[in-house]
C-alpha cells in the first residue's frame, strides 16, 4: 500500500511541475525566513499527517479528524507545485469527501505582492488546481471542489519581506458543507 501511495505521490508531483510556470522574474525570497521552510513558522498548519501518526491510508475521515488536518497549504516562490509535507493531510481531506459526497470544499488560491495583479490572480488560480487536482486524484469528485483566486489580495499577513511573503504564498482549503 505504501508503494502505490508513493507511486501516486511522485506522479503527482511530476505533472504539477510539469504545469508549472515560469516567469522572467528575477525576485526571489533572498533565502531569509523562506529558505529552509518556504516561510512557515507553523502558525495555521498543523503536522498531522504522515509523520504525526495521523489518519492512516484507507482510514474512515471522521468530522474530528478534519479538525486535525492542515487546512493552508503553502507555497514556494513563483511555483504552484503542493509541497510534499501536504500531501499526507490532502489525501486525508480527499478520503473524507470520498467517504461524504455531500460534502464540498473551496479552495481560495493566494500570492505574495510582488508581480502584477493579473499575474498574481492567475498564479492564485494555478495553486488552487493543482490542490483541486490533488484532491481528485485521491478520490473527491469535480462537483465537490470550486476554486477561487484571490492573487495578492487578501493576505494572511501584512509586510514587505520574506516571512509575509511565505505566508501569503497559499491555498485556504475551506469546507462549504461537511
Amino acid at each position: 500500500m505504501r508503494v502505490a501511495n508513493f507511486t501516486k505521490a511522485v506522479a503527482i508531483t511530476s505533472a504539477m511541475i510539469l504545469a508549472g510556470c515560469s516567469t522572467t522574474s528575477t525576485t526571489t525570497d533572498g533565502g531569509a525566513a523562506g529558505s529552509a521552510n518556504g516561510g512557515q513558522d507553523g502558525a495555521g498548519a498543523s503536522s498531522y499527517g504522515a509523520n504525526s501518526g495521523g489518519v492512516s491510508a484507507g482510514q474512515v475521515v471522521t468530522r474530528e479528524d478534519l479538525n486535525q488536518l492542515q487546512t493552508v497549504f503553502y507555497f514556494d516562490f513563483d511555483k504552484a507545485v503542493v509541497r510534499q509535507q501536504g500531501f499526507a493531510d490532502l489525501e486525508a481531506h480527499a478520503r473524507y469527501l470520498a467517504q461524504n459526497p455531500t460534502a464540498s470544499v473551496r479552495l481560495e488560491g493566494h500570492a505574495d505582492e510582488r508581480g502584477t495583479r493579473e499575474y498574481n490572480m492567475a498564479l492564485g488560480e494555478r495553486r488552487a488546481k493543482s490542490v483541486e487536482r490533488l484532491l481528485m486524484v485521491n478520490g473527491a469528485t469535480a462537483n465537490q471542489v470550486e476554486t477561487v483566486s484571490y492573487g495578492e489580495e487578501k493576505p494572511a499577513m501584512i509586510g514587505h519581506d520574506a516571512a509575509a511573503w511565505g505566508k501569503n504564498r497559499r491555498v485556504e482549503l475551506k469546507y462549504l458543507s461537511k
